[in-house]
């Protein structure tokens, strides 16, 4: 079982990975999240029935981990006023573009994240109404609404 868990775990982990990305600044806190969904998708393997493709089944419960953490009360911590600062070498206008967009999609509401976020991986109305627990119309509607406020946010800068 085990093994099983972490071929499908290898094969995967690129969702787990941008949702860290969604709902994480610093690599330390994606890492974090990173362990934890890891960590609950283990714990719920056991359980998996087939009735999902796997990588629906894995974004469900990668994202309630995101989300749920969210929701936990968080202890005050105090830092350093200044923190080490890692430099990324990007190719210059493209990264430009996307680095734009990422910023933009993190300042939506937690939900419409997720919902861009699984429209950006090509998933169907379908597949994202059963991963959020909406329905596909409800998905549409919320889409449409989603990338007129990127438009927004876009525009302003």
């Amino acid at each position: 079982m085990e093994e099983v868990f972490m071929k499908i775990l290898d094969q995967h982990q690129a969702i787990l990975h941008k949702l860290c990305g969604l709902y994480r600044d610093t690599e330390a806190d994606r890492e974090d999240l990173f362990q934890e969904m890891v960590y609950h998708l283990w714990k719920a393997y056991p359980s998996f029935q087939g009735q999902a493709k796997i990588s629906t089944w894995i974004y469900r419960i990668a994202l309630n981990t995101a989300l749920a953490s969210f929701r936990k009360k968080r202890p005050s911590l105090l830092f350093p006023a200044e923190l080490p600062q890692r430099e990324v070498n990007l190719p210059e206008e493209r990264d430009e573009q996307v680095g734009k967009l990422w910023n933009a999609i993190k300042k939506l509401k937690e939900i419409d994240r997720a919902i861009v976020s699984l429209y950006l991986d090509d998933l169907s109305y379908e597949q994202i109404a059963q991963i959020v627990g909406l329905s596909a119309t409800n998905v549409g509607a919320r889409l449409h609404r989603i990338k007129q406020k990127l438009k927004t946010l876009l525009s302003e800068k």
